[in-house]
């Protein structure tokens, strides 16, 4: 329950959920427009697409190779500087999942049911086709993996880091919409809730549609494969229709039960079957020998790591290659980065920057590596040496959503493995659709809380929007047409990431001002319990406030009696002034109080009451009473909790503290304008 309090010049902060009509209604309406050509001008809806493609990937694929090389640098340097320790959240805060589920979320959420695809088709087709060199050699094999980590391995991790590191300090740590506009607030101030910050979020909607639909469509063509093995269901439109719609069916229900429910069961239920699958083929399978490929395959990855990077084939451009290969992967990475990225954000309140990009850059990878190469290279060996099968490898070139059932026909337990291949492509479809559609709907609404989901209905009816769109890229051309439009709509978004880059960069720098304004603002709160205006006078007061635990009953009283009555004087003379200020009062499970003053372009200033549950001590002579808690009550900002206690200030000093955190407040911004160029009257 929220209670508000504003005068006439002073609009509420506090406001319901729902829908941003531009964003949703933009996006929505643009990719219904798109699915519709293509559905019913196939031809040439294809012919454009393969057009924009081609011009794209002679323009633009050296920028990608940039980019994307860019996007990680970025990140790991920001990982061992300074900013590392910051939270992603209050400075008290906990993560919100351990590190097993949080681990499987990002995983399940950040790969799916590709991972099952590519596994076979990418090394075998690397080995048989490479993009230079002759295939089938020994050397073939060992690049074939090269490319294989090249392409699944750090580079596309780090444009969800970036993504998800920028969202999640924005939010979480200055209190923003968990929206990709947020990260250019710093750039562009209150214009991103304009035009900017429409166009951003739209752009990154596009991405997100047609990335996650690009997956599904990938995954669809596998599992229709799959079905067909195992039942003789045919392989054709109807079939991939029928699928899309259960895969929807079921990715609703769950997105509606929330991250913390459906979504963190299947992901968790998906990496246990993964992990089981990977186990089977390594000790079913020539398991020294995959070993030893394990270690040899990491080695020559991290050693050419560079090379691999940036290497444009610029004297002979294998250009049908880069488009399917290379260019595709990293467009891939690049549109699903909003998508993978605000997830990562949504669940990783609480962790330290250092601990987010260590985890989100080393987790995934550690089992990306073992699942390639053991998968890999199992494939690449029946290739190699089992004369019987010579035509697996051609088969799983020009059909690659066959592959795996292909190659599970050359360990024991067919019918078995088969059908848990199975099961986890649609555990994987429907834990990519219904985090894809819990995305979309958060990403095109104004929600009031950062940590809230947008209402099912949204969630609901994106969901739907993705099946449409699949289906319609299905019916323009298959795989070569899910492929070009990822890389066409990929393209606007990559120099979005850029700006986030320098929005994220400028507001850390920010925060590590902090210090110097504490000096001249905060660091006087002691002083000011002691000689300010209200002040406890003298020390047998200071005695009994240093050593009091106050109940609930008495946290209550405080924040009705002090603490509310000093922000009310606070807005008042704020309004006075000209600004727009509010009092809000939340009751409840979420109980506090927060002064909120407008700024116009500029970060707004917010300041919180908390009141904190706390154990007793052990040596507090209260400790054997019978609740054996106490409560602080703790200052919120922008940036974080606040490390002292408001328990025991009267009216006088909590409104003398505001003032003083005002003032750092606008000290910071003061500095931000004049390390942005502003001219200075100080003499030289």
């Amino acid at each position: 329950m929220v209670n508000e309090s504003a005068d006439r010049q002073g609009q509420p902060k506090m406001e319901r959920d729902r829908i941003n009509p531009i964003v949703f209604y933009g996006s929505a309406v643009g990719i219904l427009f798109f699915a519709v050509w293509t559905m019913f001008f196939t031809a040439s809806a294809s012919t454009v697409i393969n057009a924009i493609l081609g011009w794209i990937s002679h323009s633009f694929g050296w920028f990608y190779f940039v980019a994307i090389t860019a996007y990680l640098v970025f990140v790991i340097y920001i990982a061992f500087s300074r900013y590392g320790d910051l939270k992603l959240g209050p400075a008290n805060s906990k993560p919100d999942f351990n590190i097993v589920t949080w681990a499987s979320m990002l995983f399940s959420a950040g790969i799916g049911i590709d991972l099952l695809f590519f596994c076979i088709a990418e090394p075998v087709t690397q080995f048989l086709a490479p993009p230079v060199g002759e295939g089938g050699t020994i050397q073939a094999a060992r690049h074939a993996m090269e490319l294989t980590y090249l392409h699944w391995g750090l580079s596309g991790w780090g444009v969800y880091t970036l993504v998800g590191m920028s969202l999640a300090f924005f939010s979480y740590r200055h209190g923003m919409p968990l929206n990709i506009r947020s990260s250019l607030f710093p750039l562009f101030g209150n214009r991103i809730h304009g035009v900017i910050g429409h166009a951003v979020d739209i752009a990154a909607v596009l991405g997100t549609v047609f990335g996650i639909a690009t997956s599904l469509g990938i995954g669809i063509i596998q599992l229709n494969f799959g079905l067909k093995y195992m039942f003789g269901i045919p392989e054709n439109v109807v079939t991939q229709m029928i699928l899309a719609t259960l895969i929807v069916l079921f990715a609703a229900i769950s997105a509606v039960t929330g991250v913390g429910k459906g979504i963190r069961r299947l992901s968790e239920f998906n990496m246990l079957l993964a992990l089981l699958l990977m186990l089977f083929v390594l000790f079913t399978g020539k398991t020294i020998f995959l070993l030893n490929a394990l270690v040899m395959n990491v080695g020559d990855y991290l050693s050419n790591f560079v090379t691999l990077s940036l290497n444009t084939y610029a004297y002979k451009q294998p250009t049908d290659w880069l488009n399917a290969w290379t260019i595709f992967f990293w467009a891939w990475w690049i549109a699903w980065g909003p998508f993978v990225g605000l997830f990562l954000a949504r669940i990783s309140r609480g962790r330290t920057i250092r601990q987010f990009v260590a985890g989100t850059l080393i987790l995934p990878l550690v089992f990306m590596m073992a699942w390639m190469s053991i998968m890999g290279n199992s494939a690449i060996d029946l290739v190699m040496n089992n004369t019987g099968v010579a035509q697996f490898g051609e088969q799983a070139m020009n059909n690659p959503g066959s592959s795996i059932y292909l190659f599970l026909q050359s360990l024991p337990w067919v019918g078995l493995t088969t059908v848990v291949t199975s099961i986890l492509a649609i555990v994987f479809f429907v834990t990519s659709a219904d985090s894809g559609a819990l995305v979309l709907a958060n990403l095109t609404s104004v929600l009031r809380d950062p940590s809230r989901d947008a209402p099912p209905w949204i969630r609901i009816l994106w969901a739907g929007i993705i099946g449409v769109l699949t289906l319609a890229l299905l019916m323009a051309g298959g795989l070569t047409v899910l492929q070009g439009t990822v890389v066409i709509m990929g393209l606007p978004f990559a120099f979005v990431l850029f700006l986030m880059m320098l929005g994220l960069m400028k507001a850390l720098r920010a925060d590590a001002l902090q210090p110097n304004a504490d000096g001249t603002a905060i660091g006087e709160h002691t002083n000011r319990i002691a000689h300010g205006d209200g002040a406890i006078g003298n020390w047998q007061q200071r005695l009994t406030s240093a050593v009091s635990f106050p109940n609930h009953q008495q946290i209550q009283r405080f924040l009705q009696d002090i603490g509310k009555p000093a922000m009310e004087e606070i807005r008042t003379g704020m309004s006075s002034k000209g600004y727009a200020a509010v009092v809000t009062e939340e009751v409840g499970d979420n109980e506090h109080l927060t002064l909120s003053v407008d700024l116009g372009g500029e970060q707004d200033f917010t300041y919180q009451i908390w009141p904190l549950k706390c154990a007793m001590p052990a040596f507090s002579i209260l400790a054997t009473r019978v609740d054996s808690h106490y409560f602080r009550l703790e200052v919120h900002l922008n940036e974080g909790v606040q490390s002292y206690d408001l328990a025991g200030y009267s009216k006088g000093q909590v409104s003398a503290d505001i003032l003083d955190q005002y003032e750092r407040h606008m000290f910071i911004l003061h500095t931000q304008r004049e390390g942005n160029g502003t001219e200075s009257l100080r003499p030289e």
